[in-house]
């Protein structure tokens, strides 16, 4: 009994505890746009699923919550599958990297609560990286708008990696990304209701624009709250 009582607690702290006014209106704000584009254009209900799941696995990461992860899992896989129905290949090769790296994340959180951080000049080097790495992919991938295409491709895979070894770091990349996630899909959405393209459909596309918006305001919020330390040991979770 006790067992089954301490781990209904954990999902409630993990879920509802120790949240501020300011995030939760953004999150439920954050949301309804996903509900709002899914009745301006409701022919993917798929995109809106992953929309949902890709707003709470961000939200819960900003807090530093392992829950985050099984709202990522589901975000992942959901998206694997409009990236792949919209040719955007980069974005689908780093979905299945996604969705094996939710449990690593998983484990790696369980085991250290703290978030760190890099030196000024590791940094420098860091991002001077990922831009070389950027360059030599977009030389070789093809698809819908190979620009933007590569930095999710390159660029997403570093921010990954960071996040799930909690480095604060990841958050700037995620930014990058974000920016770029937004043009790219925007101009998918943009060619669909022109009729200048059969790739994916006008709901699943707009549905990633809301997306990659509300993940992008969600990462410039997580830079301030990792860089104070709110999110570590858990976000204060049950506190």
């Amino acid at each position: 009994m006790e067992n089954g009582l301490t781990h209904r607690n954990w999902w409630y702290q993990q879920l509802f505890t120790n949240w501020k006014r300011f995030e939760l209106v953004y999150v439920v704000l954050l949301i309804l746009l996903q509900l709002v584009v899914y009745l301006i254009a409701p022919d993917s209900l798929i995109g809106m699923v992953s929309g949902i799941g890709g707003v709470l696995c961000l939200v819960y990461g900003m807090k530093g919550r392992k829950i985050s992860f099984i709202f990522g899992f589901i975000q992942c896989v959901v998206m694997a599958y409009v990236a792949w129905i919209s040719h955007a290949y980069g974005s689908f090769a780093m979905d299945l990297i996604y969705v094996i790296s939710q449990p690593i994340g998983w484990y790696l959180w369980g085991r250290d609560e703290v978030t760190r951080a890099f030196t000024r000049q590791t940094r420098r080097w860091l991002f001077i990286g990922a831009f070389i790495a950027w360059l030599v992919i977009l030389s070789q991938l093809g698809g819908q708008l190979p620009y933007f295409d590569a930095i999710n491709f390159v660029v997403s895979l570093i921010a990954q990696v960071l996040y799930i070894l909690k480095f604060r770091e990841n958050w700037s990349l995620w930014i990058v990304v974000n920016i770029a996630n937004v043009v790219y899909w925007g101009a998918l959405t943009g060619q669909t209701l022109l009729g200048m393209t059969a790739v994916g459909t006008l709901g699943a596309n707009l549905s990633q624009v809301a997306l990659q918006g509300a993940l992008l305001f969600n990462a410039v919020y997580a830079t301030k709250v990792w860089a104070s330390g709110a999110a570590d040991h858990e976000g204060g979770a049950g506190q």
